[in-house]
């Protein structure tokens, strides 16, 4: 019968992409970590990871031993939140998935606080796109994760309204403006992120009649800010991304007025302490 420590240390494989980054997140040597997933390998009599040079791949049944392993260690949280609810406290642990630029200032504060009140509860934080993040609630991986509003088919509390800023080069003679319209930008090549906040300013674009001239895609914030400062084009970005923006970037007012309305989500299987969390969360709005 596999061990719980097996599980744990074969899912950290999987979610941290390889045995270094596990052997960090469980404080364990990596010696220990392969001989972890080695012997729950021996224990099912398949191999679940094929090694990589950047990495690792889930074999087919270790994709599906990945899927039962998150339901098992689930159930045992549950179990443990039970029966300390019964004592008047939750205990478990929260897989919070954030958006890069929205884990210091907004979820950072909410933590420290949920933790303060629930001591018994270990918190885990992942970070990723807001595509990753809607995978890793859809297939258990993240109990709770922080996404755009509107988000059909998951329960949700209102995190935060950001606004979304034109950024051009700074030399660039849009720069003059105090504020930029969707006009002017879709006379530039434009820089579209691919980390989810795309979705809000293209339906604007769309709605005023404008089509933005996508001349480049990129996943991460800092790449779109790469491409904008080397003077190759304009894009859109959330406030929260461009706080202390790097040089030789100049970051305006759009017209019109763009929100990306952020909340917290938990997925359909999330414990007690992620449930307790969405709850602080929607108190906050209601204070």
């Amino acid at each position: 019968m596999p061990t719980v420590l097996q599980l744990k240390t074969f899912l950290a494989v999987v979610d941290h992409g390889g045995f270094t980054s596990a052997s960090r997140k469980l404080r364990l040597s990596q010696p220990a970590v392969s001989r972890a997933v080695a012997s729950l390998e021996r224990e099912l009599g398949l191999p679940l990871l094929h090694r990589q040079r950047d990495g690792v791949q889930l074999s087919e049944a270790g994709k599906r031993t990945a899927r039962h392993a998150r339901e098992a260690l689930r159930h045992l949280d549950e179990m443990h939140a039970e029966v300390a609810a019964m004592r008047g406290g939750i205990t478990g642990t929260i897989r919070l998935a954030s958006l890069p630029f929205t884990t210091d200032v907004l979820v950072a504060p909410q933590l420290r606080e949920f933790s303060q009140r629930h001591p018994g509860v270990e918190i885990c934080v992942l970070e990723g796109s807001e595509p990753e993040i809607r995978d890793w609630l859809d297939q258990g991986a993240a109990d709770a994760g922080v996404i755009s509003l509107p988000a059909r088919g998951l329960t949700t509390a209102f995190l935060a309204a950001q606004d979304m800023l034109a950024v051009v080069p700074a030399g660039h003679r849009l720069a003059a403006r105090d504020e930029i319209s969707y006009v002017e930008l879709a006379r530039e090549p434009f820089v579209r992120a691919t980390g989810g906040c795309a979705q809000i300013y293209m339906a604007v674009a769309n709605q005023v009649g404008v089509e933005l001239d996508v001349a480049f895609e990129a996943s991460g914030m800092s790449a779109v800010l790469a491409i904008v400062r080397s003077g190759m084009g304009v894009s859109i970005l959330p406030a929260a991304a461009l706080i202390g923006h790097p040089r030789g970037i100049a970051v305006r007012r759009l017209v019109p007025r763009t929100i990306r309305n952020l909340a917290v989500a938990v997925s359909a299987s999330a414990g007690p302490a992620a449930r307790a969390f969405l709850d602080q969360i929607a108190a906050m709005g209601h204070s």
